[in-house]
């Protein structure tokens, strides 16, 4: 599925075991599931390896709570010669209603890597 936020990249539920002391789902949790997303998508750019090399920036706009399903948008927002940055939107689908709820935002930098782990150029 692709909207203006991009294709969706993940869905998932997060579990019990991820709840932090305030009964949200802890914010690393959701660092990761972007991280992951965005790391699809930037291997499919880069044509293979791919690593995480900045968050530019991350807003967290609402909590994710037990029982939402999260879905993870992802999509280039730019490209240099070895990296690209994602714009990562994370959605909570929320309750019987299916409530839809925005959670957090991000943009994330990630550099290809050629079979030395060094930075290589994208391919055109």
């Amino acid at each position: 599925m692709t909207d203006e936020r991009g294709e969706v990249v993940l869905r998932v539920v997060p579990h019990i075991t991820d709840i932090n002391a305030n009964g949200h789902i802890f914010g690393g949790w959701v660092l990761s599931q972007m991280d992951i997303a965005g790391g699809i998508v930037a291997t499919r750019i880069a044509q293979g390896p791919v690593a995480t090399v900045a968050i530019e920036s991350m807003t967290f706009i609402a909590p994710i709570l037990l029982g939402d399903i999260v879905s993870v948008y992802a999509q280039e927002e730019r490209r240099g010669r070895t990296s690209v940055a994602i714009r990562i939107d994370v959605i909570a689908t929320r309750g019987r209603q299916g409530m839809k709820v925005e959670l957090t935002s991000g943009l994330f930098t990630f550099v290809a890597l050629d079979g030395n782990h060094r930075p290589r150029p994208l391919p055109a």
